[in-house]
């Protein structure tokens, strides 16, 4: 199974490439999210897993672009930032159809756990079943808000 590792810290794109090698998978590594999609369109991997805050292209965006072009992708979203101000980064991933998210930093075999789950998964979180994605006859378009499950009360 090929995987994309999409992040902007070399070491933990190093990291993350000796994890998933020692359990088989092929791995590709891109920087950031404009050479992730390169590879995302060329090699076609099964699973991505991506960073969120990055330079060039973030996460967040290169997420709504994979779900456009290929739904069927799986997608695990990192993220060491958390909350930028009021935005929770791994909520908005999950919404915009992240399959998984983890937070920064994580243990290799916290990694592994999450990646063979996604694997193991019938259908992406931009499949059918996604409840804010909708057919737009010339690819899937988000159609939901943000989640309200972490919003500050007042």
């Amino acid at each position: 199974m090929k995987i994309l590792v999409i992040d902007d810290d070399e070491r933990m794109r190093r990291l993350i490439e000796k994890t998933l090698t020692a359990d088989g998978y092929q791995v590709l590594l891109a920087a950031d999210g404009e050479a992730g999609m390169r590879h995302f369109r060329k090699e076609k991997p099964e699973i991505v897993i991506t960073d969120i805050i990055m330079p060039r292209q973030e996460g967040l965006g290169t997420i709504m672009l994979m779900r456009r072009e290929r739904p069927e992708a799986k997608v695990i979203a990192v993220s060491g930032g958390g909350r930028v101000g009021n935005f929770d980064v791994l909520d908005a991933a999950t919404n915009l159809g992240a399959d998984d998210v983890i937070s920064k930093p994580f243990r290799p075999e916290e990694l592994l756990s999450r990646v063979h789950r996604v694997a193991a998964a019938p259908e992406s979180a931009a499949g059918a079943a996604h409840p804010n994605w909708r057919d737009a006859g010339r690819g899937l378009r988000w159609v939901g808000g943000m989640s309200r499950s972490r919003e500050p009360s007042e």
